[in-house]
Formats: C-alpha cells, sequence, structure tokens
C-alpha cells in the first residue's frame, strides 16, 4: 500500500527532531549535522531505531541541510549525493531491523540562501540545486519526499517544481511561522495553503514554529483555505518557543502535554503528526499512547483547544529588542526613511539586505527633516510583515495634538509595531511646508510617561480604560557631547523617571564622549541603567566628513579620521574608509553601550550591510 492510500485509512504518526537528538549526544550545532551520515552512521542509525520503537510509522532522513549550498560552508559541496544517498539507507537499515511497516521520507531543507526577488540567487539556480539532491533521495529509495521548514513561498514553489521533475514520488510541502501566524516574509497560513496546493503538493504542512497550540490554530486557518476533502495535512510541532538556559537551549513543551495536543490534531484534520525542534522519541511514544486511548468528546477536545489557544494568544511577549537587551546581546538598530511616494520596493529591497547581513531592528523616521514621506507606521507595518524583521516607529510629538497621539498609538499597536522611539520632531520651518501647523501638547518626557504610565497599565491620559494594556518598549532621545552638560543630564533624568526604556543618541565619532555623559550623571544621580544605542554615521566621503564636522551642530569628527579620509581621493575609497572608521569605532564603544544605532547617508545600505557583517 502506498503513503497516500495509507492517509485514507488514519492517522500517520511520524517522528521528532534528528538535531536535537543529535545535538544530545554531543555534537555541536556548528558541525555538519548531515556529514554524520558518513562518519557517524550508528549515531544516525540509533535515532532512528529510538523513533521507532517509540512507535513512529514514518522516519525522515537526516538530509534537512543536505544540499549544494549548505555544505559549501563545511567544504562538503561535491558530497551532496554520497550522503543523501547514505541518509535514505540508514533510514531504510533501521526500518528493516525494526521487522515494522515504516515508511522513510527524504528530508529537503530551505538552501539556506535567499532566491529573487528577495535575493541574489535566480529561481531556476535554486531549483537546479533541489534536483541534484532530490534526484540522490529517489534514486536511493526514499518513498516520499518531504520539503520542509521553509518560509519562503518563492523558495518551496521551486522545490515542489524540482521534485515532480525529477520523480513522481509523492510530495509533503511544510513551511515554518513566526509568533504572529505569518512566515518570516509576512505570508498568512491561508495564502500558504492555497498556494502549496497550487503548486502541486500533495500533503500541506506546517512545522517548527511554536508549540501545539499554535500548530493547532494554523491547521485550522489552512483546512479552511483548501476546503476540499481530499487534501491532506502534516503537523510536526516544535516542543514549544526555545529558551535559552545556562548556555543550553531548552524547550518548556514535554511529553504529556504532546499526548494531549495528538488528539486536538487529529480531530482538527491532520493526517501525519510528529515533532520538530526539542521533541524527542519520549514525544512521539506520549502521542502514540494518545492515539490508542479511547478518544474523548470531539466537542470538547475542539473547546479545549480553541480556550488555549485564546489564552496564548492574549499574553503579551518581550519585543524581540528588549530580550535581546535584556540577554545583554550587543544589539544593532539600522534607520531608514520612509519614501516620498507610493513606492516601497527600494525601501525593501534595502531592509532585505540589512535583516540578512545582521540587523536586529530596523528604525523607521517620521518625517525626517520636517519634509513630506510616507506614513512611518505603515512602513513599520511592510518591514516587519514583507522582510520579517522587527521594527521601531520613529514617534515625534511635534504636530500631534493629545488627540492624534493617542489615537496613533492604538493604531501602531493595532499593526503590531511595539518599539516606538519618542522624540520631538523637525520643525516644521525647515521642511516642505513651513507654513504648517507646528503645536504639540506633549514634550518627549511627557509622551514616555503616557504611554509607560498610561497606555501600558490600561488607560489613557484621561484615567479612561482603553480595554487592555499596550506593551509598548519605549526609547528617548540623548545627545553624547551637548553644549550644557547639566542641562541634557536633567533631561535625561526626566527620560529615565518618566519610564523610558532605552536611548538612542546622535551621531558620535568619540570613544569618550559615553563614558563622559555617564559619569556626569552618575555623579548627580547614581549609576544609568538602561541600554545605550550609540549613534554611528557612517562617513561617505571627504566632503561628506567636511560639511557634518564644520555645519551640523553638535558632531566634531576627530581630526586623524578627516586626514584618513581625505587621503582616500576617489569616493568609492573613500567609503572604504568610512566602514573601517564605523567598525573599528563600534567595537571600541562596546565597553559601554548596549549596541549601535546606525544611519546611513544616501542609501548607502551597502556600507551598513558591511559594518554589520564585520562587527557580528
Amino acid at each position: 500500500m502506498d503513503f497516500l492510500q495509507q492517509l485514507s485509512l488514519g492517522t500517520i504518526l511520524a517522528d521528532g527532531a534528528m538535531g536535537t537528538m543529535l545535538h544530545a549526544r554531543g555534537v555541536g550545532f556548528d558541525k555538519c549535522f548531515d556529514e554524520l551520515n558518513l562518519t557517524n552512521p550508528a549515531a544516525v542509525a540509533d535515532i532512528h531505531r529510538e523513533y521507532i520503537e517509540a512507535g513512529a510509522q514514518l522516519i525522515i532522513t537526516n538530509t534537512f541541510g543536505a544540499n549544494r549550498f549548505k555544505l559549501k560552508k563545511h567544504g562538503l559541496e561535491d558530497d551532496v549525493v554520497r550522503i543523501n544517498r547514505a541518509g535514505v539507507e540508514l533510514a531504510m537499515r533501521a526500518v528493516a531491523a525494526s521487522f515494522k511497516d515504516v515508511l522513510v521520507a527524504g528530508d529537503i531543507g530551505p538552501l539556506g540562501v535567499h532566491i529573487a526577488p528577495y535575493g541574489r540567487v535566480k529561481p531556476d539556480e535554486a531549483r537546479a540545486v533541489f534536483v541534484e539532491q532530490i534526484k540522490a533521495l529517489a534514486d536511493a529509495g526514499a518513498e516520499l519526499i518531504v520539503v520542509e521548514t521553509m518560509s519562503d513561498l518563492y523558495e518551496i514553489q521551486e522545490a515542489i517544481k524540482a521534485a515532480k521533475q525529477v520523480s513522481k514520488l509523492p510530495i509533503v510541502a511544510s513551511v515554518t511561522f513566526t509568533r504572529d501566524d505569518r512566515t518570516l516574509l509576512g505570508d498568512d497560513p491561508m495564502k500558504v495553503a492555497r498556494k502549496l496546493k497550487e503548486a502541486g503538493a500533495d500533503v500541506i504542512g506546517v512545522n517548527c514554529s511554536g508549540g501545539p497550540s499554535q500548530l493547532l490554530r494554523i491547521l485550522k486557518q489552512m483546512k479552511q483555505a483548501v476546503p476540499d476533502r481530499f487534501a491532506k495535512f502534516w503537523v510536526k510541532p516544535n516542543a514549544g518557543w526555545p529558551e535559552q538556559v545556562g548556555g543550553r537551549i531548552m524547550y518548556p513543551a514535554d511529553a504529556d502535554y504532546f499526548g494531549d495536543y495528538a488528539l486536538a490534531f487529529r480531530e482538527a484534520g491532520a493526517n501525519i503528526v510528529g515533532g520538530c525542534c526539542g521533541t524527542t522519541p519520549q514525544h512521539i511514544s506520549a502521542m502514540k499512547k494518545a492515539f490508542e486511548s479511547v478518544p474523548i468528546q470531539s466537542s470538547e477536545l475542539l473547546e479545549t483547544s480553541e480556550l488555549l489557544d485564546m489564552e496564548i494568544s492574549e499574553i503579551e511577549q518581550p519585543t524581540q529588542l528588549a530580550q535581546k537587551l535584556s540577554s545583554g546581546k550587543f544589539s544593532i538598530c539600522v534607520e531608514m526613511d520612509p519614501p516620498r511616494g507610493l513606492s516601497t520596493h527600494k525601501l525593501l529591497a534595502g531592509a532585505s539586505l540589512l535583516h540578512d547581513a545582521g540587523a536586529d531592528v530596523i528604525n523607521v523616521a517620521d518625517s525626517p527633516m520636517a519634509r513630506m514621506r510616507m506614513s512611518a507606521w505603515a512602513v513599520c507595518d511592510l518591514v516587519q510583515r514583507k522582510v520579517g524583521v522587527e521594527s521601531t516607529l520613529h514617534f515625534p510629538t511635534r504636530g500631534r495634538n493629545l488627540l492624534r497621539v493617542q489615537g496613533d498609538l492604538l493604531a501602531a499597536h493595532a499593526l503590531g509595531i511595539r518599539n516606538v522611539f519618542v522624540v520631538m520632531g523637525d520643525p516644521t520651518s525647515i521642511g516642505d511646508y513651513p507654513e504648517a501647523m507646528d503645536n504639540y501638547d506633549l514634550v518627549p518626557s511627557g509622551l514616555i510617561k503616557l504611554i509607560k504610565q498610561g497606555f501600558n497599565m490600561g488607560v489613557d491620559h484621561s484615567g479612561t480604560s482603553i480595554g487592555q494594556p499596550t506593551n509598548f518598549f519605549v526609547g528617548a532621545a540623548l545627545n553624547l557631547c551637548p553644549q550644557d552638560m547639566d542641562n541634557e543630564v536633567k533631561n535625561l533624568h526626566r527620560k529615565v523617571k518618566a519610564g523610558a526604556d532605552f536611548f538612542l543618541t546622535q551621531p558620535t565619532y568619540h570613544v569618550d564622549d559615553g563614558p563622559k555623559l555617564l559619569e556626569a550623571y552618575e555623579v548627580k544621580y547614581g549609576k544609568l541603567d538602561k541600554p545605550i544605542f550609540a549613534g554611528i554615521l557612517p562617513l561617505v566621503s571627504a566632503k561628506h566628513a567636511s560639511f557634518l564636522h564644520h555645519e551640523v551642530p553638535g558632531i566634531f569628527i576627530p581630526e586623524e579620521a578627516r586626514i584618513k579620509i581625505e587621503s582616500a581621493g576617489d569616493s568609492e575609497r573613500g567609503a572604504k574608509i568610512g566602514v573601517e572608521l564605523a567598525v573599528e569605532l563600534i567595537q571600541n564603544i562596546k565597553s559601554w553601550a548596549s549596541g549601535v544605532y546606525i544611519m546611513p547617508q544616501f542609501h548607502r545600505y551597502d556600507m551598513v550591510a558591511e559594518i554589520i557583517e564585520a562587527v557580528k
């Protein structure tokens, strides 16, 4: 009986994580897990055996990263066929030794590169790499192909095309989602399900992501999008969201919890159920026992799972930026300006480049230099949905009365924007519409207080309930080299008392600017316990450096830096030196700063990407 026929007879139990089990055996995450098919086949086969003994009716080969792009990082690009063939043979031997009827699926993971239109790799190049791996798996005897943990619909569609090109094996196409139930590129479960169906996947899947509760919710949406009664679905959740404890990656969902959800998945229409990251043979055994037990009433089961979904969805997690700062990770924010017109293609391409390079957050300015531009909220929303990187919304008080301030905050929160940077904003007199209204009801410290002591407590400025608390993480401005140090220290303390969570500084070119201001603050108010992002404005040319030094108030560029960039000659050499100076400065300020806030000039996002990669 073939795979698709088996699906019509009941839910198939798949295996759990391979990487988790290998890591538990002492294999570091920096190693090539796929190479173990050749160098330590006993370890791989033993894991297959444990899953079969736990009750798995389908096991997946240890070939998740065995494609040419990923193997090249380990110098193994010429071993694609050997590694994939060995992966299938190991799984088949484990099945033969068990004397059980267990399916062997050839595993295909992401290529590890970005394909067009979000990367440099062309679709046909990606498809060729998939073809090479899938053909090796099919030729070795895999009974089906599993394309899993994908976040880019363009990439998974190329994988499906490749599978259809070289074999007639059934195809499982499985996608992973972020905490907001969208892929990294912003696609929702219903769109994903429809696209996978249209692409010709035999089984539509969701794996990895969060724990069982999230995947049950996503499964229901996928089923709704593809109501065809012949459609088949695959679900393999992580054992919850991973946490770092004592240097180890830990997963909170235990085996019993998975056992409880096994029946919920079956009732919701999953044809194949298993586990992903963090799961073990114990999780699979618990699911098997659940399937074999007397099932509870369907209506009670669905009601319970819906309640769990509601409880989890209502818990607001700290922003990724807040979590990184809390863990002590040196973080990188990059500022981007909204477009002056309707087109967002260049902006999103730039944001994608910065995200790929390692930027932690994209900061979106609001009408910089008082010039008319697209709403910063819309840009933040687009960046988060389409690029998959967290954003910080610049929120100027100038030009907003109390009504607009509060309405805009609610709008930002509804769009999923949680990081806000409160500033005064540029006066309209210097911008496109000097006659425009320039009034405001709140200074930055007042707005910070409104957010932290009002909205984040569930009330507006008048004390009226807004239904539920917001969860804003609030930043404020800081000048590291002010003309009046005493006044700057007072303003800083006012913002700290109002509840500011972090500070972004104006551009600095001197390593000791930060320590001087921090010492002045400590003398008067005690040690500052808030993270600071030091402003970095990369120099592009000698002319650029001269303009900043002589004409921009508050910016003082060291003479040696100006001499160095003046000696560069042409503009490209000047930009190269600008990158070197920025990298050197960032390395030197790590002793007192929690991160950097990079402000690209003239849309030179390529320079910033070089800086980020060098620093990280």
